[in-house]
């Protein structure tokens, strides 16, 4: 036996495993990609086996295959993930996702490069990028641990792109119907000529949605053009672009702005003016949500019950038990009650703040002592990874927050205005 038979017996036992590796980087990129309203089309695969057969007899003219390992190392696309993106435009985005999400174990590859061009072609060709990545840790469960070190190839191109691809790899490279003559080469450069074109204008199409969501008083029809919107405004008005990182879970928000009523470009401009840049740390979309719930206390138990729904879309199953759930509630009610204290007291010390501020504002306007602000802090970044589930919070570690909460909310309600040093700061000077 030969090494690609020896190489193709291992592989088709091992095919298992790779189909499955690529199908958590597909369904992670998905999830992910979905909720921050990038419009696109997910796959996955593994290396169909008579075709690799076929591939690996064709490269072992040029390579000489000296070993089953050295095979391994040449074919990199055993387990293979395609993103066929709508909008040609959000390239970067679905870029940055790709960094923050998976390890990259090789350079990525931009098509067209120099090897790939064709003499005697007017157009230049496949035009795509591919991403070689490795799952991350704190993105696979403990059930799938064994996929870490799983090498897979992420290939994102438009929708045309692609369905360009499938054509010409089978039949100029492939040639599974013969070589082709002349005119058939100059036929799929017609037809590459024509998928160019109209990824300029799938471009067109994005940006005259853009401007019809932009009218005055229009209504996001979906979370993809809230997040078009979301990522227009930031570049208008921060001083470092937004990528996907900085997006957040945009289905969510807008599941909530809908439940409001809110789901308007007129609706949502109020709660724009407060964005900042810091969007690693504090997504966009957060952000916003932020912004809603400080308005109003109970829209918290909105929230969770989006947050649920949408866990369960995501994963199939529930994201909490009702024990978990009811800590989580508990939490925020006495949460809801600290933010109403500390605007109390800003309001009758005569502090000058918008209604509803961010709880760090509030805590530098009052100018608690060190201990007490430290307290609040600790508990405020628990708030947001219960809010925004950047992290699972045991019951336990949740009732112990909620107690921690009420000894503060005592001990603000037993506060008088004139003991805070920001009440003596507000005194006139005495004549």
């Amino acid at each position: 036996m030969d090494f690609i038979e020896q190489f193709i017996d291992r592989y088709t036992k091992e095919y298992d495993f790779y189909n499955r590796a690529a199908r958590l980087v597909s369904d992670t990129l998905e999830s992910d990609l979905r909720s921050s309203g990038i419009r696109c089309i997910v796959s996955h695969r593994a290396k169909d086996i008579e075709r690799l057969r076929e591939k690996c007899r064709q490269r072992d003219s040029e390579k000489r295959y000296e070993s089953v390992e050295s095979i391994y190392t040449d074919i990199v696309d055993l387990a293979g993930v395609r993103v066929a993106l709508y909008f040609p435009g959000e390239m970067k985005q679905v870029e940055s996702a790709i960094v923050r999400l998976f390890d990259p174990w090789d350079d990525k590859r931009v098509f067209p490069g120099i090897e790939e061009q064709v003499p005697n072609r007017r157009f230049s060709g496949y035009s795509a990028v591919h991403y070689r990545v490795q799952p991350k840790e704190n993105f696979i469960g403990d059930a799938d641990r064994r996929y870490l070190k799983a090498r897979v190839e992420i290939q994102v191109a438009s929708v045309l792109m692609h369905a360009w691809s499938e054509v010409q790899h089978d039949l100029a490279y492939k040639q599974m119907a013969g070589a082709l003559s002349d005119e058939e080469h100059v036929i799929l450069d017609q037809l590459n000529g024509l998928v160019i074109a109209g990824e300029v204008s799938l471009r067109l199409l994005q940006e005259a949605g853009d401007v019809r969501v932009a009218r005055n008083g229009a209504r996001f029809l979906n979370h993809y053009e809230l997040a078009a919107h979301l990522l227009r405004h930031a570049s208008e008005t921060l001083d470092e672009p937004v990528g996907d990182a900085g997006l957040g879970k945009v289905d969510d928000l807008f599941a909530l702005l809908k439940y409001l009523n809110k789901a308007t470009l007129a609706e949502l401009e109020k709660y724009l003016e407060s964005l900042h840049g810091a969007v690693e740390e504090r997504p966009l979309a957060e952000q916003v949500v932020d912004a809603l719930l400080a308005e109003d206390s109970s829209r918290y138990a909105v929230y969770e019950e989006i947050r649920d729904r949408s866990r369960v879309g995501r994963s199939g199953a529930s994201g909490s038990s009702q024990s978990a759930g009811n800590a989580m509630l508990e939490f925020m009610q006495a949460w809801a009650s600290l933010e109403l204290l500390l605007n109390t007291l800003a309001q009758s010390v005569g502090l000058s703040h918008r209604p509803s501020a961010p709880v760090g504002q509030l805590l530098k306007l009052l100018q608690f002592p060190p201990d007490l602000v430290q307290e609040i802090e600790y508990l405020r970044r628990t708030r947001n990874d219960v809010v925004h589930l950047r992290r699972d919070l045991s019951v336990v570690a949740l009732n112990e927050a909620t107690k921690r909460t009420h000894r503060i909310n005592e001990f603000l309600k037993s506060t008088r205005p004139s003991d805070l040093p920001a009440a003596k700061d507000q005194q006139p000077p005495k004549e």
